[in-house]
C-alpha cells in the first residue's frame, strides 16, 4: 500500500473564479471530511496529487497547518478533454479503521489451448481492510480453465485482515468457449452450388 505526503493549505476563496486561480497554479481545489468533524477546504500540489493518484486505494498522509490526517480519495474528478484534476473529495481515516474500498482483480496463467475467450464479469471486488492496509489488487490464476469455468468472489485469495463485502457467490470471471460466425444466407447458397 502506498503511503504518499502531501502539504495541503486551507482555503478561503470558493466558486468557479477561485477554482481557476487555483488550477492555475498547479494546484487541486478539494475537501477533506469525515468522522463527524466539518469539513476542511484546502489546495493540494497538482503534480504530486496526479502521480499520488495513479496508484489505487492511495493512503493520503496530508499536513494541513501543522496537523497531520490520514485521508484516503473518496472522488476524483478530472477535466474530461485534458484528463487533469479538477477536484478531490478525500475521507478522513484512522490507523486501524476499517473500511470498504474497491481493488482490482488482475488475472495470471493462461487458459487452456483451444478457442476459449476469459470474461471479466467484475473488474473490482468490494471489500473491507484496515485503513493503512489497503490492498493495491488481488490476483487470481486462470492457468488451464476450459469453457464454463467460473471463478466466484469467495474463491479469490485475499490478503490477510481483508473481508468481501459483496455476495460471495459472484461470478467475477468466466471462461467462454469462442462462437463461429455463422454464414450469411448468400455464402450458403453459393456452397451448395
Amino acid at each position: 500500500m502506498a503511503d504518499v505526503k502531501l502539504a495541503a493549505e486551507t482555503r478561503t476563496e470558493f466558486g468557479k473564479g477561485a477554482a481557476r486561480r487555483i488550477r492555475r497554479d498547479n494546484k487541486v481545489p478539494a475537501v477533506v471530511y469525515g468522522h463527524g468533524a466539518e469539513p476542511v477546504h484546502v489546495t493540494l500540489p497538482g503534480h504530486e496529487l496526479q502521480l499520488a493518484l495513479r496508484t489505487a486505494n492511495v493512503l493520503l498522509t496530508l499536513d494541513i497547518d501543522g496537523k497531520t490526517e490520514l485521508a484516503i480519495p473518496k472522488a476524483v474528478q478530472r477535466d474530461a478533454i485534458k484528463g487533469s484534476l479538477v477536484h478531490v473529495d478525500l475521507l478522513t481515516v484512522q490507523s486501524g479503521e476499517k473500511v470498504t474500498v474497491e481493488v482490482y482483480v488482475h488475472t495470471e496463467g493462461e487458459l487452456a489451448p483451444g478457442a476459449y475467450l476469459l470474461e471479466h464479469v467484475l473488474s473490482t471486488l468490494t471489500v473491507e481492510a484496515e485503513a493503512t492496509h489497503i490492498p493495491e489488487s488481488v490476483t487470481v490464476s486462470i492457468a488451464g480453465l476450459e469453457a464454463g469455468a467460473a471463478i466466484l468472489a469467495k474463491d479469490i485469495p485475499l490478503p490477510e485482515g481483508t473481508t468481501l463485502v459483496i455476495d460471495e457467490d459472484a461470478v467475477v470471471l468466466q471462461v467462454l468457449a469462442a462462437q463461429a460466425e455463422e454464414a450469411s444466407a448468400e455464402e450458403a447458397e453459393t456452397t451448395e452450388a
